[in-house]
């Protein structure tokens, strides 16, 4: 991501998605089958568990059970090494989706500039 700096200040600012911002284009544009993303971890389950906003995300239920564990095995705390490898690649699968979604942002922002270019022309 370090060269989304460059490109959203120098070089393409005006094809360059903010990732603050949620997506402007359609979820399935492009794709027949694709699905929607939803979280397993229900709003209660969470509340009851006190997760902090920055930990609710798509992979809460996998905290919710590596919490739970750490709580049950509390002076072992070698016997949750499932649950926070479990946790641990959630977060990254997340990562990895998070960025294809932003590449796709940017790549659709580009083509909607050059069929603009193109109509003008």
């Amino acid at each position: 991501m370090g060269a989304h700096l460059v490109r959203s200040y120098v070089t393409n600012p005006d094809t360059e998605p903010d990732p603050l911002k949620p997506a402007g284009f359609a979820p399935d544009l492009g794709f027949a089958e694709r699905k929607e993303r939803v979280m397993v971890a229900t709003q209660e389950q969470m509340n009851a568990a006190q997760l902090p906003v920055e930990q609710r995300d798509y992979c809460a239920h996998h905290l919710l059970k590596l919490m739970k564990c750490k709580r049950d095995n509390w002076p072992n705390f070698l016997a949750c090494k499932h649950e926070r490898h479990d946790w641990d690649y959630c977060e990254h699968q997340d990562y990895v989706m998070r960025m294809k979604e932003f590449e796709r942002e940017r790549r659709l922002l580009m083509r909607k500039k050059r069929t603009e270019e193109a109509q003008a022309a």
